[in-house]
């Protein structure tokens, strides 16, 4: 290893703690950073959004995948000849993480698992001196996500949160807008997500474990149950074991910059009703049609979210509006304006989206490794952590029925029926980190 490598290594150790891409949507970037050089990253989940975030890792002549793993040797299979027919060298192949964090070639993991993996995975790859880039929403209960805060700051590696709208321009650029007070006083914001692309699961039986799964792997410290291919690839995210419905899918990404722009993290309450009305005889549980209020003291928080329907607020099927006494400002991924108020403001027309925020979001965390800057990344373990509380209340108050209230000193909330959902009871063997 020669100095620059061992610069590196060495400095980043000591640091105090998208939308889908085609596969041959990178070209693999050679011969511009010496083999020693290189920031060496592995893949835990490699099916969807975390084989996205590598492509987009390769795009960097910095980085060089060594090594993927995955409990589903096709999905291993197809990565690799993704890979190799674009250039890049073979990775080696791991069914199980706790083998790959034995591997000495890793610098940086990837996790991109269901959400029920990631805090076991995340305090796992910090603990074996890895850095992680991990997906959102950060973990699938509030003791999760605390537990990862606290393994980030012990541990002191670089940790980036994929909420990467936080490395776009135009969302910046509209925040930015926002700070000046030209809105007045902000009383209401919104934030939305309509899934029009998204119809029914059909209810399927149970079948036979597919050939090359290790499904005791995939469940891991979820519930034993058998096999079905609803609560597998992709589909996983409508079951509360695995994941949080549209709320953590959707609603981490634009609750974010509710949060971003007025300043705030912790609401002292929240209440949330809806249900499966677009489809009530599917399979999915999680709700396909949700509305959730928050209340900051200062201002409201009203999150919606329907599947089915493409024809949001504005005229936008996602975004976000922050309602002021003067205009509104309206933000999605394709751009933001300003609709005046009765004239107190000056309209301005749309801001279109410029660059690809992904890549801009990983260029981001590959800079800050490099330069040992960790108040630089533009979603670190803080805003990862905050914004998965938030929608983890929503979450709570929708499954309880109740109006809860939150105590941020005790990290409780004003009811037993919540207070029995913030931590997991992990299944199979697996412990909770602790």
């Amino acid at each position: 290893m020669n100095s620059t490598r061992r610069s590196f290594i060495k400095n980043a150790s000591l640091l105090a703690a998208g939308a889908a891409l085609p596969v041959n949507a990178f070209p693999f970037v050679q011969g511009k950073v010496a083999a020693t050089d290189k920031i060496r990253v592995a893949l835990i989940g490699a099916n969807g959004m975390g084989f996205n975030n590598l492509a987009s890792f390769l795009k960097n002549p910095e980085i060089a995948c060594t090594a993927l793993c995955d409990v589903d040797k096709n999905v291993l299979d197809k990565r690799t000849k993704d890979l190799t027919e674009l250039g890049a060298p073979e990775p080696k192949h791991f069914a199980d993480y706790r083998k790959m964090l034995e591997y000495k070639d890793i610098d940086v993991v990837i996790i991109g698992t269901p959400d029920h993996w990631h805090c076991m995975q995340f305090v796992d790859s910090l603990e074996a001196g890895k850095h992680v880039y991990v997906e959102k929403p950060l973990g699938n209960t509030i003791a999760e996500i605390n537990i990862m805060q606290k393994a980030a700051k012990r541990y002191g590696k670089m940790v980036q949160v994929g909420q990467w709208q936080r490395s776009q321009p135009h969302f910046v650029d509209a925040i930015r807008f926002l700070k000046t007070g030209a809105l007045g006083r902000i009383r209401t914001c919104k934030a939305w997500s309509y899934v029009d692309w998204k119809g029914p699961v059909p209810k399927v039986p149970d079948t036979p474990v597919p050939e090359g799964v290790d499904y005791d792997m995939w469940l891991g410290p979820a519930p034993k149950r058998p096999f079905n291919k609803n609560r597998f690839h992709f589909t996983w995210r409508w079951y509360w074991e695995y994941a949080g419905g549209l709320m953590t899918d959707w609603g981490v990404h634009l609750i974010d910059y509710i949060l971003y722009g007025m300043d705030k993290a912790i609401p002292v309450s929240v209440m949330a009703t809806g249900g499966k009305y677009a489809y009530p005889e599917d399979d999915m549980v999680t709700p396909d049609t949700m509305t959730a209020v928050y209340d900051f003291k200062d201002f409201t928080m009203i999150w919606e979210h329907t599947i089915g329907i493409g024809l949001g607020n504005w005229r936008r099927p996602h975004g976000m509006a922050y309602i002021g006494e003067n205009g509104t400002l309206v933000l999605d991924r394709n751009g933001w304006e300003v609709v005046p108020e009765k004239q107190k403001t000056e309209a301005i027309p749309v801001q279109k989206n410029v660059g690809v925020g992904l890549d801009l979001h990983v260029r981001n965390f590959i800079d800050c490794l490099k330069n040992n800057a960790p108040g630089e990344l533009h979603a670190g373990i803080d805003v990862g952590r905050n914004v998965a509380l938030v929608a983890q209340m929503g979450n709570i108050a929708y499954r309880t029925g109740e109006k809860v209230y939150w105590d941020d000193d005790k990290q409780l909330f004003s009811t037993p029926a919540a207070n029995k959902m913030i931590t997991p009871e992990y299944q199979n063997g697996w412990k909770l980190p602790q």
